[in-house]
């Protein structure tokens, strides 16, 4: 999400003011196709930048952004990325606010410039991932009075903030400081930072799963800004997206050590507020496309935006890059879309496998001012088709009229970019982000001062694992809590030496109300076994519980039929794919944590447990002994003659004498 309008009445003050210094640029909206499903929509840039958007505390730096040394101690801020560009559209991360924290799941967006989530006296935003911030919970929380650098409510009390989005969703609210930690992953301690109390949401922003969004565009209230601004870190951060059918990924707040084959692309600060890179060409297959370098950096030039989902490109470059790759694809068979009123360009009967599809679709390169070149594999504007096997989709669209080039985050999968606000460039690295992530989880804090070389891994060197908190196997996941005072590294999923598992007890938490998930917790544990790979008679739910809109779910898993134990490797498996989000339920379900998670082993039986069939057995067949014993009795007995009653005063009846035996 990105792109704030501006009112129009400030907007033609501050027209008139620019004129005056006779340093006026004007610009249109850029007008955009609506939004594709499952997409994050691309958003509008503003019209003019505004005046007022910020408070006393951190005044106008816009001739101080570019002062940090990215070689320098400053420590950084290390936070997992959650979800993928197929089932939300975006990619989020965790921050937590206050004092005790209160956690949020935030839309990544650099194309954004405040930091917001809901709070508790918004009685006009939707149902999110977590609960509304309720500041009065938090110690530390202070609103942002009324001052002449910011705008202010009605009562003139309050600082408060509002942004318009091109799908007309709207967000507004009061501006507020409090403490912000960064998760257990974080070199950076917690820190008191200026963000959005929303009050008012409405449209996509009123729908969206995740709670708000995180702002990282340049700006006095984005929170890279704030950052820079307190010294504690360096000027700037980078992003990893996770592929297309894994997801997730990496974030890093603060400078990081390159990597040696890093290349770069200029990205003018001046331009715009949002950041742009110095694309002049465009092959397709190894052919240049026939159009002329000026087409990229029309009006806001080739715009990176984290929050959109697609990449949108000028009529001219959508036209030639359709042309060519239809050329290319001329063999495959065209499909429907999966919504028929979206136009879009689809090609069926290819293999499922994305690690083949290079043998299908072309690569595209994007070549920077300098020669150096990006190379976009399939999945970098690809997307699979929702309904259709073996289908996919072009994830690149034309603008509509306007002339701007917009990549989202589809351009950017698999891909480490460094946004370098200090030395006005854009680094760009393929990679696995999920692995970059796994290399970043499973070890411990690095030093505090990254190596000012380049090194092969875009991160300082990690330290030894720690190891885990206990014997019994017992240890906390990727159940983020933030540190109050010096973070402490995640533990990795690691089993001490080779035991016999009896048992796997799992306490899972989803952001789902608890009467809603109660009549489908069946159907829950079914998928969970189903995709972790175990029958559904080795799934027992445990306990059920709720607390707000938390459910909480403690389930086990056992061994299968005659089994004895489950194998180190099977339970390493189901535990790490539960922490790590590999997972994807239903979206009905929401998301969901690991909590905590335990091993036990097989329980010891006593000489009766381990023989209790063979006596049972005995009993049984005594019983049925006894009952066979008895049916014979009762069966003679009625086979011998019955003497019939007599009375005592009744005539007696005569007998036949019998002869004497001689």
């Amino acid at each position: 999400m990105a792109w704030p309008l501006v009112n129009l009445n400030v907007a033609f003050f501050f027209l008139i003011f620019l004129l005056s210094q006779s340093c006026l640029s004007i610009s249109l909206p850029l007008l955009l196709p609506p939004p594709h499903p499952r997409a994050r929509p691309a958003m509008v840039l503003p019209l003019f930048p505004s005046p007022k958007n910020t408070s006393t505390t951190f005044p106008d730096s816009s001739h101080r952004l570019l002062r940090s040394d990215s070689n320098s101690s400053h420590p950084y801020a290390r936070m997992r990325l959650y979800d993928n560009l197929l089932s939300r559209g975006y990619y989020s991360t965790l921050l937590w606010i206050g004092t005790p924290p209160q956690r949020f799941a935030l839309i990544v967006d650099t194309g954004s410039t405040v930091t917001y989530v809901p709070c508790a006296m918004c009685e006009k935003c939707g149902t999110h991932q977590d609960p509304k911030f309720q500041p009065e919970l938090s110690s530390t929380y202070q609103p942002v009075k009324c001052n002449l650098d910011c705008n202010c409510d009605k009562d003139r009390d309050q600082c408060i903030y509002e942004r318009q989005y091109a799908e007309m969703s709207v967000t507004s609210g009061i501006l507020a400081e409090d403490v912000i930690s960064f998760g257990n992953l974080s070199e950076l301690s917690p820190q008191r930072i200026v963000f959005g109390c929303e009050t008012e949401e409405t449209g996509e922003l009123y729908r969206q799963h995740a709670d708000g969004i995180i702002g990282l565009g340049r700006g006095d209230l984005s929170i890279v800004d704030q950052l820079v601004e307190k010294g504690v870190i360096s000027d700037s951060f980078s992003l990893c997206y996770g592929g297309m059918d894994v997801g997730g990924g990496a974030m890093v707040l603060g400078g990081i050590s390159a990597p040696s084959d890093m290349i770069f692309s200029y990205s003018d600060p001046v331009r715009s507020p949002y950041y742009n890179i110095d694309l002049k060409e465009m092959h397709v297959a190894g052919k240049k496309l026939d159009l002329d370098q000026s087409v990229f950096d029309r009006k806001f030039g080739t715009v990176l935006d984290s929050g959109t989902t697609f990449a949108y490109f000028p009529e001219a470059v959508f036209e030639a890059f359709k042309d060519t790759i239809m050329k290319e694809l001329n063999s495959l068979k065209q499909v429907s879309g999966a919504v028929p009123s979206y136009n879009d360009t689809c090609f069926s009967g290819i293999s499922s496998d994305v690690s083949q599809l290079s043998k299908t679709f072309p690569t595209i390169e994007l070549v920077f001012e300098n020669q150096q070149k990006l190379l976009l594999t399939p999945e970098n504007y690809l997307f699979r088709h929702s309904k259709v096997q073996g289908a996919y989709c072009l994830g690149i669209f034309q603008n509509g009229m306007d002339p701007t080039t917009l990549l989202g985050g589809i351009i950017v999968r698999n891909t480490l970019v460094t946004y370098d606000r200090k030395d006005s460039k854009i680094g760009f690295w393929k990679t696995n982000c999920s692995e970059l992530w796994e290399r970043l989880h499973v070890t411990s804090a690095p030093s505090p001062s990254p190596s000012p070389s380049p090194s092969p891994f875009p991160f300082p060197s990690p330290s030894p694992s720690p190891s885990p908190s206990s014997s019994s196997g017992k240890e906390n996941s990727t159940f983020e809590m933030p540190p109050i005072s010096a973070p402490e590294e995640s533990p990795i999923y690691a089993l001490i030496g080779e035991i016999e598992i009896g048992e796997i007890s799992l306490d899972l938490a989803l952001n789902v109300n608890h009467s809603y998930l109660k009549p489908r917790l069946v159907m829950l544990l079914e998928f969970m076994a189903k995709e972790l790979g175990v029958n559904g008679s080795q799934v027992h739910l445990l306990n059920f519980t709720s607390e707000g809109n938390i459910s909480f779910i403690k389930w086990s898993i056992v061994p299968s039929g005659s089994a004895t134990y489950i194998s180190n490797t099977t339970a390493i498996n189901i535990i790490s794919r539960l922490a790590e989000h590999r997972l994807m339920l239903p979206d009905d379900l929401g998301n969901y944590q690991l909590v905590q998670w335990e091993v036990k082993p097989p329980s010891k039986q006593t000489w009766w447990q381990r023989q209790y069939l063979v006596v049972l057995l005995g009993i049984m067949m005594f019983i049925i002994a006894g009952l066979t014993a008895s049916g014979i009795w009762l069966w003679s007995r009625r086979r011998q003659p019955q003497i019939p009653y007599q009375p005592v005063d009744g005539a007696a009846r005569e007998h036949e004498l019998q002869p004497l035996q001689s």
